[in-house]
């Protein structure tokens, strides 16, 4: 990692929002932890963002895309995890590789220093060495600006990936836990994001499995200073009062993220339910004033038109995309593709982008390259040139 071109201001250190998951994998907090920094950033706050991915690969460079989807590559060359990608989108910064951390990174680096001598001889351990390792990282790329101001940021998003209890991410949480140590505990917020289970046959929410994940978090030491909620449908006010009583956590700090029909809409979601407010409250700071909060991102008024836009265009375009690494449902009609979208994110980000900008409602047709091979059968070779026939 390199060394930081900004030094840290004891009187003013740079806020520590950190984001987990609980319940399930892929519950949405790469979008939740970007559209927590829309509204910091469209506030006038400066934003950067942090990716912890507890796997001992180095980088994603040479990850299968079958596993884990296609990589972002960044500026300065470095293979990430694609929430990176979200975060340069949403708020419109320049981030670099040490932005993505991962275990294999974390031991690379001890493992360099024990051999340098730099422990003095002492026994290397995941507390304090591997802990310590983690949070000065985290404080060095806080302090490092990521767009044209050249200003150190205000708040640094962190997300841990996977969910609570997982074995690899242990040492992550036991360091983010010292954060809530009464040194550092003013400038420190963990936001908690968990599934609600909605059960078709009786229409209830169940949520117990969020209680069971937050409990679990607060082992520890991780205690939650805000739930968001993700489900299906709408949460009602005698759900988060539920969550409330049993997390022990006040009403307002309970937030409800349901399904929507873009993303876009979920920066909407958290300010119509007064996040920001909760934000500057915990950290206790000073609300800028809107002609100074241009900050190079667009304002909520002009992020609500982004959203009405893209569900404006009801004329369809259709797209075929030709790939290798899509799933096959084999459970219902072989020929039916199951999309395996993250493996083609970057051409699906830009087909969608290309389609809002043309007042279009775009369309993939997803056609397994595979069937298009003379060794395909007959069924399959037909109904990929059936797809591509429909296509524009």
């Amino acid at each position: 990692m390199s060394t930081s071109s900004s030094t840290t201001d004891p009187q003013n250190p740079v806020k520590i929002i950190l984001v987990t998951g609980g319940v399930i994998s892929g519950v949405g907090k790469g979008i939740v932890s970007s559209s927590l920094g829309v509204l910091l950033k469209a506030n006038g706050y400066r934003v950067t963002a942090i990716k912890i991915d507890p796997y001992l690969n180095i980088d994603a460079g040479t990850f299968s895309p079958w596993e884990h989807g296609e990589v972002f590559v960044l500026d300065d060359g470095g293979e990430v995890d694609l929430d990176l990608g979200n975060y340069e989108r949403f708020l419109n910064v320049c981030l670099t590789s040490d932005n993505n951390i991962t275990t294999g990174k974390i031991y690379d680096r001890i493992m360099r220093d024990e051999r340098a001598g730099k422990y003095l001889g002492k026994t290397v351990q995941v507390v304090p060495h591997v802990t310590d390792a983690i949070k000065k990282w985290v404080d060095d790329v806080a302090q490092r600006p990521v767009d044209e101001s050249n200003v150190r940021p205000d708040v640094v998003i962190v997300e841990l990936g996977g969910t609570c209890g997982d074995i690899e991410s242990m040492p992550f949480m036991y360091a983010m836990a010292d954060f809530t140590h009464p040194d550092h505990r003013s400038r420190f917020m963990h936001v908690h994001v968990s599934m609600l289970i909605d059960l078709e046959s009786t229409g209830e929410t169940k949520t117990k499995p969020l209680q069971h994940s937050v409990e679990l978090a607060r082992t520890y030491g991780l205690v939650p200073d805000m739930i968001v909620c993700r489900s299906e449908r709408p949460i009602t006010m005698s759900i988060k009062e539920k969550i409330s009583n049993a997390c022990r956590i006040k009403t307002d700090q309970v937030i409800g993220v349901h399904n929507v029909s873009n993303i876009y809409r979920v920066p909407l979601l958290l300010i119509q339910q007064n996040v920001l407010e909760v934000i500057e409250s915990r950290f206790q700071l000073n609300r800028i004033e809107p002609s100074l909060a241009n900050r190079n991102c667009p304002n909520i008024v002009q992020w609500t038109q982004l959203a009405d836009l893209v569900d404006k265009y009801t004329n369809i375009v259709k797209i075929a995309l030709v790939g290798k690494y899509f799933h096959l449902d084999q459970t219902t009609d072989e020929t039916r593709v199951k999309v395996f979208s993250d493996a083609y994110s970057s051409v699906i980000k830009a087909l969608n982008h290309a389609a809002t900008h043309s007042e279009r409602k775009l369309e993939i047709l997803f056609v397994v390259s595979e069937h298009l091979e003379d060794e395909a059968s007959q069924e399959k070779r037909n109904a990929a040139l059936k797809l591509l026939e429909e296509a524009e």
